[in-house]
């Protein structure tokens, strides 16, 4: 009997435990940066084409990631001949980290001379930046270009990086210096 009521005691446990999980909320951007609330734009996953490790299109809007700098992959059209090591590396990190997101969002901030939206992109309530440099396949690019009007999102790259330490390729703006138009 007290065998029945030990595991009746149980089979309830896991019941609350899994509905409490299966209710459990992704924080939005929203509720995580509130001054920023009315300028999110939520994106659906199956809408997202990742190009590179900094760069994705939604729809025909392409969008690059503010605050970081990824190795470069191949792309004549702009003198680039062959992928930058761990170009490819950084590709599929972008792919798997937005494959597993529950929510993406995007902060927009203005449009760059290659008429590609600069924007913070958020996954699940997280910087995409933050994630990439912590996975050693992103430099920081705050101290460069500066916070864009966005400070607490600067600090929070820049916190990353310093943590995460310097990545193991050379930066992309020098490579690219180096490597344009070479065959």
């Amino acid at each position: 009997m007290e065998l029945i009521k030990s595991l009746h005691r149980r089979i309830i446990f896991f019941l609350v435990l899994f509905t409490v999980i299966g209710q459990a909320k992704v924080s939005s951007v929203a509720e995580t940066y509130p001054h920023y609330a009315r300028r999110i734009r939520e994106v659906k996953l199956e809408q997202i084409e990742v190009i590179d490790g900094d760069t994705f299109r939604v729809g025909r809007l392409s969008i690059r990631i503010l605050g970081i700098d990824t190795p470069e992959l191949k792309y004549p059209r702009y003198g680039i001949f062959y992928d930058q090591p761990y170009g490819r590396k950084a590709k599929l990190e972008a792919e798997k980290i937005l494959n597993s997101a529950r929510i993406i969002e995007y902060l927009p901030y203005r449009n760059d001379k290659y008429k590609r939206l600069l924007a913070h992109i958020f996954v699940d309530g997280k910087l995409f930046a933050v994630k990439m440099i912590e996975k050693s396949l992103a430099y920081e690019t705050v101290s460069v270009y500066g916070d864009n009007g966005f400070p607490d999102l600067a600090r929070e790259i820049k916190r990353a990086a310093k943590k995460a330490g310097k990545p193991p390729f050379m930066e992309p703006y020098r490579w690219r210096r180096i490597n344009r138009g070479r065959k």
